[in-house]
């Protein structure tokens, strides 16, 4: 289904369309009905591991900006990305486990 955005996703001035919603003040994803750009990685209906991917991509881009002294805006993608397609209950169970040191992904 095509909602008209353009490859970008996420400044704004890319996500403008006659058919979509309008872009919010944080990109295209501000809207609930908003859904990240595809993914050739991931190219069929089930988005779990797209789901997984991204929540360990911005993980790990978090990890790394920190030991640099970085910020960690450029892991924000990632963030919407995740929070977009995976359910909050594994988002929070993954959370835990990486606070508990039980998480079975390489972050």
């Amino acid at each position: 289904m095509d909602r008209g955005w353009v490859s970008g996703w996420g400044s704004g001035a890319e996500c403008e369309s006659e058919r979509g919603p309008p872009p919010g003040p944080h990109g295209c994803l501000s809207s609930p009905q908003a859904l990240p750009p595809f993914d050739p990685r991931f190219p069929n209906q089930n988005q779990t591991r797209n789901c997984y991917q991204n929540f360990l991509d911005y993980h790990r881009c978090v990890k790394k900006m920190n030991l640099r002294g970085k910020s960690t805006q450029p892991c924000e993608y990632y963030f919407r990305v995740f929070h977009s397609l995976c359910p909050i209950s594994w988002v929070q169970r993954w959370t835990e486990q990486i606070q508990q040191g039980t998480f079975a992904g390489k972050i």
